[in-house]
Order: C-alpha cells, then structure tokens, then sequence
C-alpha cells in the first residue's frame, strides 16, 4: 500500500485525519455473549495486540477495563444497561441514530493527554448478516477495528480479512499497517495526513 491508499484509512469524511494507537495495556471485557464465544473474542484481541508488540492486561488501574465489547440483538437492548450513558456521553440519541440508519456496529474511543487510545466501547447489534459469521471470524473483525482509530470509511468497500483454506486471516496489507503504527518511531497519535507517508515507510519493517 502507499501513502495515499493508507492515509485514506484513517481519514475521516470531513477530512480530517486521525491514526491513534493504544497507549497503555489491553484490557478486554466482554457482554452479551456465551462463555465459549468470550474465549474466542478475548483470543482475538490477544492475538492482533500480539501483532502490534502490545500488552494485554488483566485490569487497568484507572478504568478496570479499557475495551469493552457489548453484543445484543437490538439496539434498545442497550438502553436498559445501567450506567453506560455514563461511559458512553450521548448514548440515547446514539442509540436513535444507529436504528435509523439499521446499523449493526458502532465504536467509539477515548483518549489520554497525549492523543493515544486509553479506551474503545465497542457496540455490535447481531444483525442476519454478522450471525451468520463464525465466531472466530466475528472476534478478529472486531479485534482489527478497535486496535486503531480507523475512519468510518476504512473497510466499507472490503472486509479487513480475507479467507485462507476455509479460515478468515488479517489481510497482510491491514497486518503491515497495524505493525508500522506500532513502531517505537513513530508517535502514539499523527493528526496530520503527513503520517501516512511515515507509516508507508515503515512497511517493510
């Protein structure tokens, strides 16, 4: 990928560019699905932090989770969950606007001083289509999805894996991004579509 095919991944549809990565250890918690499906959705984010050279934790010391992941079958499931306008500013006419829109997903991120993610709420109504997915297939997708700030528009034309021998596997291209992101060199947070090119060089590495 070059630098224009990568910048277009983290800009946004007013223009703006963000590419923003974890700056403290991962701390995933799950709601809303079986016991069996938590393991493979916390295998997720384990293995795409283990791709980026970043930490998975047990608890986070200012927030106890940082990741939090909500399943349900439909939006209004989530307006009954005690607190979460708390955690999610604006939650009701969210809500209102991701059932206008029949959406089946939703992430937004918070983050620290200086400009890395310090936390990412996931919302993912379980529409037909994201049913029908195998679990592991599902988890990955999320996992790639919460790891950057992508822009809204990042893998509306092409999922970010592709299937191998039957299984879903991170797209290299997507894989070589997350990596260079992550590199030491480069800063937790560019909001400048000049950080595109700083990521295309570190590609190879």
């Amino acid at each position: 990928m070059d630098a224009d095919q990568i910048g277009a991944l983290f800009t946004r549809g007013d223009g703006s560019y963000l590419c923003a990565r974890w700056g403290r250890p991962v701390v995933p918690v799950v709601f809303g699905v079986e016991d069996a499906t938590l393991g493979v959705i916390k295998g997720a984010v384990e293995a795409v932090a283990a791709l980026a050279g970043h930490e998975v934790a047990e608890t986070d010391t200012e927030l106890g989770a940082n990741l939090m992941l909500f399943f349900v079958r439909d939006w209004d499931e989530l307006r009954g969950v005690p607190k979460l306008d708390q955690l999610i500013p604006g939650l009701m006419p969210l809500l209102d606007r991701l059932e206008a829109a029949g959406a089946n997903q939703y992430r937004t991120f918070r983050f620290d001083a200086a400009g890395a993610i310090k936390a990412c709420f996931v919302l993912v109504r379980m529409d037909a289509h994201l049913a029908d997915l195998p679990a592991e297939t599902l988890a990955l997708s999320q996992a790639v999805q919460a790891v950057l700030t992508w822009s809204e528009q990042a893998f509306a034309a092409g999922s970010p894996l592709a299937m191998l021998g039957g299984v879903a596997v991170l797209r290299p291209e997507v894989a070589a991004v997350i990596r260079a992101a992550y590199h030491p060199v480069l800063p937790v947070a560019g909001r400048d579509a000049s950080h595109a090119l700083r990521l295309a060089a570190r590609m190879g590495f």
